[in-house]
């Protein structure tokens, strides 16, 4: 019974010690153990006469120096494992849970210390001592905001008040603070099921509730300029405005630099829908980019400029106004960090689609849609990871933007199947452009069966008809009941044919028609073994430079599938690529993401290293964009690992710089690529170097 005090002494002197060096827990935390370690101070010396004594002897006594002695541990173990990284929820009822049982048991002991004392013949000034200690443990208080977080937990019509006070009190005020919050309690959950243990993950599944309940209040909290911002144009994870909103593989939207924090720290489902993420592409959505765009300019909001997006909710009111993944290798845009303004394109020509799906924002010709998400049937890509919206300023406004009626669109088709080629023409355009801005019309002309029509014309020899019907079709297929209706009628040979014979806007929208119809997955496959890879390389050869970026962008997306990948190269497209690394081309980012892809095939690896690629890769990875580090170095890597000739080819080409360069100071998934490398160098010279000795 001695070594139970004893221990207890030294658990509490480790305890009082640790309290007094941590300076870095939240300020509730701190402050409740900083009392605790108080009356620990004033508990101590009685501890010491215990010893002397010999009052250890008493069998409640001792029992309850070995409870507290557990739960003095605990809270150290607690502090000591404690990081910034964890859920301050989490953190707070587990702290409070240990301040409650650690004052239970300070006021047995005094009790019992008390009545000993009594019954002993302990100097007065020792009963007086015990009892001013025992009411120091009665007057330990907390800010109790375990209570406040339990009552929110149990009603899920929490009160706004209640809600606001929790945010206030752990400091939730900031997009940044409830991201890391909401990482932090997913990691806890998937703890939880680690464990098994229903009642913590019980638990748990209903603080990761409350946060997003949190998330939703700061919603609609979000002002600039005195404006409400839309609680649709907010992320789901930060609650902030999206600046630059991307979608993932489950087909939600968020701000990149919030599902970029969620993905590197080790997350792989998605936030909102807690599916597993097939891969963790991310793609540019220019759609609600453009309707965010249009609704600053609407309300004369001047949209902040990108920083480090710490920005700060006033809660001082409590009525506010309010990939394909092979070999180690990531395929497509990767969700790590933000594309440098000098390498988003944009355009500016009458028909022109934006799109993403590279490491640089990939750019597609077509139009521009910014109606609110909730009218687009069954597409939104609020709702749905398989539609792309395309976006981008047409400059020709002559058609009325309103919505069509049925019989309008019937004589519009019936014109389009006229013997007369002008009313044809001019039947086309007028459906292009009624479905460039509209999704209703978009509904109704498809309903109306002018699908079929408008791929009969793009075997028209008039290339204006040609180009006006693949435009439509283009704008159609936003739609997805659309895409699906375009994909069955058979479009894919007819979209070749305008490749092969259109002019150039028509090859650059019937190239950027061919990837709104990869996007259904089943239709990689097809578009694959068709000729449209050949056609598609031949622009990417001898088109226009807004033909050869759409044409690299349709190629991207056909190559996550894997099959198409030789495809790709035995059409030729490696070549035309190298020839893109030059800088001067404007599409050196474009050319080596898709060359990533193609790295993961011996016969894209062979070909590159023939076609001159190694000393233009090393290149960038010194000089190039961010992405463009990433992407060369993942080639880079795929070459070395698979041939040691191709590796000394590397290494001639002076590629251990820039390599050390990239391996502080790029983006986490370049680090890791060229650490990789630089490893796989040392690697190579000491088998060297061993067979030399041998």
């Amino acid at each position: 019974m001695e070594t139970s005090v004893k221990c207890l002494i030294n658990s509490i002197s480790r305890f009082i010690h640790l309290v007094s060096c941590q300076n870095v827990k939240p300020v509730l935390i701190q402050n409740d153990y900083r009392n605790i370690a108080g009356v620990l101070k004033l508990l101590k010396p009685f501890l010491d006469e215990v010893l002397d004594s010999g009052m250890y002897s008493d069998e409640i006594l001792c029992k309850e120096f070995e409870e507290l002695d557990t739960a003095v541990n605990m809270a150290r173990e607690f502090m000591e494992d404690w990081s910034p990284k964890m859920s301050k929820i989490c953190s707070v009822l587990r702290s409070e849970q240990l301040f409650m049982k650690i004052q239970g048991s300070l006021l047995l002991i005094c009790c019992a210390l008390h009545r000993l004392l009594q019954s002993s013949d302990s100097p007065s000034s020792n009963v007086s001592a015990i009892k001013q200690c025992m009411q120091e443990v009665q007057s330990m208080k907390q800010e109790r905001i375990a209570k406040d977080i339990e009552d929110a937990m149990r009603a899920r019509n929490a009160y706004e008040d209640n809600l606001m006070r929790i945010i206030e009190l752990l400091d939730l005020t900031s997009s940044q603070e409830l991201l890391k919050e909401i990482i932090a309690v997913e990691k806890e959950r998937i703890n939880a099921e680690c464990s098994k243990v229903r009642r913590d993950l019980n638990q748990i599944r209903q603080i990761m509730d409350l946060v997003y309940r949190i998330r939703d209040c700061m919603v609609k909290l979000q002002r600039i300029e005195d404006v409400t911002v839309p609680s649709y144009f907010c992320c789901p994870l930060s609650s902030e405005l999206m600046l630059d909103p991307v979608i993932m593989a489950s087909g939600q939207t968020y701000e990149r630099s919030s599902i970029v924090k969620w993905l590197n720290d080790g997350l792989t489902i998605c936030p909102k829908t807690h599916q597993k993420l097939s891969h963790t592409n991310v793609i540019t959505n220019y759609t609600v980019k453009a309707m965010i765009a249009t609704w600053s300019e609407e309300n004369n909001v001047k949209l902040p400029v990108y920083s480090d997006r710490t920005r700060t909710v006033v809660v001082a009111s409590s009525q506010p106004d309010h990939v394909d993944v092979g070999n180690g290798i990531e395929k497509g845009e990767k969700a790590n960090g933000h594309p440098s303004p000098e390498h988003s394109y944009s355009h500016s020509r009458s028909e022109s689609t934006s799109s993403a799906v590279s490491s640089i924002d990939y750019v597609l010709s077509g139009e521009i849609t910014s109606e609110p998400p909730n009218k687009e049937p069954r597409n939104s890509l609020w709702r749905s990871g398989k539609q792309l919206y395309m976006a981008n300023k047409e400059s020709k406004s002559s058609v009325s933007e309103d919505l069509t009626t049925t019989s309008h669109v019937t004589k519009l088709i019936e014109d389009l199947e006229s013997l007369s080629i002008e009313e044809q023409t001019t039947a086309a355009e007028e459906l292009r452009l009624l479905a460039k801005h509209n999704v209703e019309n978009r509904s109704i002309i498809g309903q109306c069966g002018a699908i079929k029509p408008l791929l009969s014309l793009l075997y028209s020899e008039t290339k204006q008809t040609q180009e006006h019907a693949v435009t439509a079709l283009l704008n159609l297929s936003i739609n997805e009941d659309n895409k699906a209706m375009i994909a069955e009628a058979g479009a894919i040979e007819p979209l070749i044919h305008v490749l092969r014979t259109g002019n150039n806007g028509a090859k650059e929208n019937s190239a950027a028609a061919l990837f709104s119809l990869s996007v259904l997955e089943e239709y990689k496959e097809k578009i694959g073994r068709s000729g449209a890879v050949k056609a598609l390389v031949d622009l990417l050869g001898s088109g226009t430079l807004r033909g050869k970026k759409d044409a690299a962008t349709a190629l991207f997306n056909l190559s996550i599938f894997h099959e198409n990948k030789a495809r790709i190269v035995q059409a030729g497209a490696i070549r035309h690529l190298v020839e893109l690394l030059d800088p001067g081309t404007g599409m050196v980012d474009k050319a080596v993401a898709l060359l990533s892809n193609l790295s993961t095939v011996g016969e894209g690896r062979l070909t590159m290293v023939r076609e001159g690629g190694i000393p233009l890769l090393v290149e960038i990875v010194e000089s190039g964009s961010q992405r463009g580090k990433e992407n060369a170095a993942s080639i880079l890597l795929q070459l070395c690992l698979h041939s040691n000739k191709f590796c000394t080819l590397v290494l001639q080409e002076g590629a251990v710089p820039p390599l050390v360069a990239l391996s502080q100071s790029g983006t986490p998934r370049a680090r890791e690529k060229a650490q990789q490398l630089l490893s796989h160098f040392r690697s190579q010279r000491e088998g060297s170097t061993g067979k030399g000795k041998s």
